[in-house]
């Protein structure tokens, strides 16, 4: 099944596990050598109902997709093993 980003970016990300809303995937990881999608990059809902951003992501491996659907990835994960400081982008 091929997606696009721009499909995969509108799509809200739930957790299976525990029925909980992660967000809305940001980025991908990808393995540049073989050319495929390693894990979805989901940031961690802000402070303040959202208002304030957090400095944490959302890193869920592709094998922990359970389904792709029309407008929500359903995913099976433990948060608190996932979760990582967001890196901090370099300009060139």
């Amino acid at each position: 099944m091929y997606e696009r980003f721009s499909t995969l970016s509108c799509k809200e990300v739930i957790n299976v596990t525990d029925g909980n809303r992660l967000g809305y995937v940001s980025d991908l990881e990808l393995d540049l050598d073989c050319g495929r999608i390693v894990a979805l990059l989901v940031p961690k809902p802000g402070r303040l109902c959202g208002l304030m951003a957090s400095h944490e992501v959302y890193v869920i491996p592709w094998a922990c997709i359970r389904r792709i659907g029309g407008d929500l990835i359903l995913v099976d994960v433990k948060p608190d093993e996932i979760c990582r400081p967001r890196e901090k982008r370099k300009l060139l």
